[in-house]
């Protein structure tokens, strides 16, 4: 047989590929604190216990967030009728006494003037108790002013100019005890001082203290409603759940539940009328002390300048006028210091007729009604004293208006004394009005506190006695 050649053998089988790696399963995301702590809340929420707990936290939650909330909203009212009766009413009342005492200096130093040689030690003496005194309010002022506010710097013009306007009134009175006429201008230069840069700069300083005052009453009077809402929310709250309590077991009371509300009722009660008394002493502390002060004040400043042109009217004898248009239209013209004290007259009468509406019991009112008459006398003396200094008999006019007995000077000190009567009347109205209205709010921020948190905490304990019934 041939032989047969080798032949190939079967192909080799083709290599077969690894099997694939299992993939692992992608890693669960992280999940935050929040949301498991809801997770959880939702669960225990469909518990009854579950449920039972968060009522609790939020009964007792809103119970002191009503507390809290009371306590900020009376303390801040309190702290600004403390400011109204302590700090921002004495400071309106010492600036408005700053002004009187600069206003009655210039008038005392006036009299002075016309009393030439003969000028009294009692005028002496007032004139220099006047400026003192206004020293002194000055540094108080000062010292209750914030560095950088307005009536700091007022205060600073102020005490600049005390000086200046005092040496111009020492050279008047040394020229006129000589009897150089030079002593009139240095005096109606003093006067020019006092009338157009001190007095309207103290002014300026009454009215900033006026308009802090107002803001003090501003904070303390209004009611506070946020704490009065959160309240009603708690008690409103509190009675659903002992509705719900007695709807599940049928039991009527709760113990905590109702302490938890009594105390709610309490705090809401004493916040509502102890802030009602309160309100109501404070606007009658307005209404009858602040607003009569500052229509006296007004009243008294209107009597002093009116003395001080009265007197400038002798001292001046013309030298000074001023042209008005009168009905029909015509320049007339009028002595500057006549026509200003008939303007302050004027002023005078208004306010006195409003202080005596302002008063509200006879105390008030009898003072103002005096100084009305002494106002009206005041004027006719006036009247007759101007009419002797046009026919020239300057001597007669000048005994008419600083003489004695009958003299324009005894009627500006009666009513100078009557509307510090009125002042001082007024001034124990306010101190007693406000003192009731601050009154009634003591001990009501630490109250409402304390008993915030018996109540959250019999609040807590209610719910817990109905949780011991699950174990």
């Amino acid at each position: 047989m041939p032989s047969v050649p080798p032949q190939p053998g079967p192909p080799a089988p083709a290599a077969q590929a690894p099997p694939p790696a299992p993939v692992p399963d992608p890693a669960p995301a992280r999940r935050t604190a929040f949301a498991e702590g809801f997770d959880q809340l939702r669960a225990a929420a469909t518990t009854e216990p579950g449920r039972l707990r968060i009522i609790g936290a939020a009964l007792a939650l809103l119970v002191v967030l009503f507390g809290a909330v009371t306590a900020l909203q009376t303390g801040e009212r309190a702290g600004a009728a403390d400011d109204v009766l302590h700090k921002s009413q004495p400071l309106s009342s010492a600036a408005a006494d700053i002004y009187l005492y600069l206003a009655d200096a210039n008038t005392t130093a006036s009299s002075g003037f016309l009393a030439g040689g003969q000028e009294t030690v009692d005028s002496r003496k007032r004139y220099e108790k006047d400026i003192a005194l206004a020293a002194a309010g000055l540094v108080k002022a000062a010292s209750n002013s914030d560095p950088d506010s307005p009536a700091a710097k007022t205060v600073a013009q102020l005490n600049a100019l005390l000086p200046e306007y005092k040496g111009l009134v020492e050279q008047a009175r040394a020229y006129n005890r000589q009897g150089f006429p030079v002593g009139g201008a240095y005096l109606r230069y003093a006067n020019d001082k006092m009338q157009k840069e001190m007095l309207p700069k103290a002014q300026n300083l009454y009215t900033s203290e006026n308009q802090r005052l107002r803001a003090d009453y501003g904070d303390a009077t209004p009611y506070p409603w946020a704490a009065i809402g959160l309240g009603v929310l708690a008690l409103a709250a509190l009675a659903w759940a002992q509705h719900r309590n007695y709807r599940r077991t049928n039991r009527v009371l709760n113990h905590g539940l109702v302490a938890a509300t009594a105390t709610a009722t309490v705090v809401l009660l004493w916040l509502v009328v102890g802030h009602t008394v309160a309100r109501a002493g404070l606007n009658d502390s307005y209404d009858h002390g602040v607003r009569s002060l500052n229509v006296l004040h007004d009243a008294r400043i209107a009597s002093l300048k009116a003395r001080g042109n009265e007197n400038l009217t002798l001292v001046g004898r013309g030298a000074e006028t001023v042209t008005v248009k009168d009905k029909q239209g015509d320049d007339v013209t009028y002595d500057a210091y006549d026509y200003a004290f008939d303007e302050n007259m004027d002023t005078l009468g208004k306010g006195l007729a409003e202080a005596s509406k302002l008063a509200d019991d006879s105390s008030g009112e009898k003072p103002v009604t005096a100084a009305e008459g002494n106002m009206k006398v005041w004027k006719e003396r006036h009247t007759a004293a101007r009419e002797q200094d046009d026919i020239g008999n300057y001597e007669e006019a000048l005994k008419r208006v600083i003489g004695g007995k009958g003299a324009t000077g005894e009627c500006f000190d009666s009513v100078d004394t009557n509307l510090s009567a009125a002042l001082t009347h007024e001034e124990a109205e306010f101190q007693r009005s406000a003192d009731d209205g601050l009154g009634a709010m003591t001990g009501l921020s630490v109250g409402a506190a304390v008993l915030a948190v018996l109540g959250a905490a019999g609040a807590v304990l209610g719910i817990g006695r109905r949780l011991s019934e699950y174990r």
